[in-house]
C-alpha cells in the first residue's frame, strides 16, 4: 500500500511544493552556471530506473567539458570548477532531480541511479536495487555515500528494498539533511566522483 499508492503521491506533491519554494534558488544557480559553464547549466545522462527502464536524469553541471589533445575529457579533478565544487558540496547539483521525481522516474528515497553499463555486472542479489524507483537520497547515501565500497553500497541498497517503509524513508530524509550540512561522503577520499564499478566486489 505504501509503496504503490502513498509514496508516489507524496513524492509528486512534495516535489511540486519544493520546486515552487526553491524556484528562486533554482533560477539563481542555473543563471550562474549558464555564464560559468560551456554548453549550458544542466547535465543529463541516461540511467536505469525501476525494473531497469532507462530515463534521463538531470543535474546541475559542476564540471567543464575540457578535453586533451586526443579529444578525451580531462580527469574530473581538473574539470571541477570552484563554483562546481561548492554546488557539489552543498548537494545543490541534485536540485533539478526534483523534475525527475515529478515525472515519476525517481523517488525522493531509493537507491541512487547508476550507469546502464553496470546492469549486466550486478549479481542476482544486487540487481534487486532496481525493484524500487531510484532516489535522490538513499540508505547508502546516509551511511557513507561515495566513501563506501561498491559491495557496501549494494548491500545497503538491497537492505532498503527489503525494508522499505514510511518510517525508514523519514529516517533517511532526516539523516540526509544532517549529511548535507556536514558535507560527508561526497568523495571516496581519492577521487572527485566515485570510482567506476567493474563488476569486482
Amino acid at each position: 500500500m505504501y509503496r504503490k499508492f502513498f509514496k508516489p503521491l507524496a513524492d509528486y506533491l512534495l516535489a511540486l511544493i519544493l520546486l515552487v519554494l526553491a524556484s528562486p534558488l533554482f533560477i539563481l544557480v542555473g543563471l550562474l552556471l549558464r555564464f560559468k559553464m560551456e554548453n549550458g547549466a544542466f547535465f543529463t545522462q541516461t540511467r536505469p530506473g525501476l525494473n531497469g527502464k532507462l530515463f534521463k536524469v538531470v543535474k546541475f553541471k559542476t564540471m567543464l567539458d575540457t578535453k586533451d589533445e586526443n579529444g578525451e575529457l580531462l580527469p574530473d579533478v581538473q574539470r571541477l570548477t570552484r563554483l562546481g565544487s561548492f554546488i557539489r558540496k552543498t548537494s545543490l547539483d541534485e536540485l533539478p532531480q526534483l523534475l525527475n521525481v515529478l515525472k515519476g522516474d525517481m523517488s525522493f528515497v531509493g537507491p541512487r541511479p547508476l550507469l546502464p553499463e553496470y546492469l549486466p555486472l550486478y549479481s542476482k542479489r544486487h540487481a534487486r536495487r532496481h525493484e524500487v524507483k531510484p532516489g535522490i537520497t538513499g540508505w547508502a547515501q546516509v551511511n557513507g555515500r561515495n566513501a563506501l565500497s561498491w559491495r557496501d553500497k549494494f548491500e545497503h541498497d538491497v537492505f532498503y528494498v527489503e525494508n522499505q517503509s514510511f518510517w525508514l524513508d523519514l529516517k533517511i530524509i532526516w539523516k540526509t539533511i544532517f549529511k548535507v550540512f556536514k558535507s560527508e561522503g561526497i568523495t571516496d577520499g581519492t577521487n572527485v566522483t566515485t570510482t567506476k564499478f567493474t563488476g569486482e566486489l
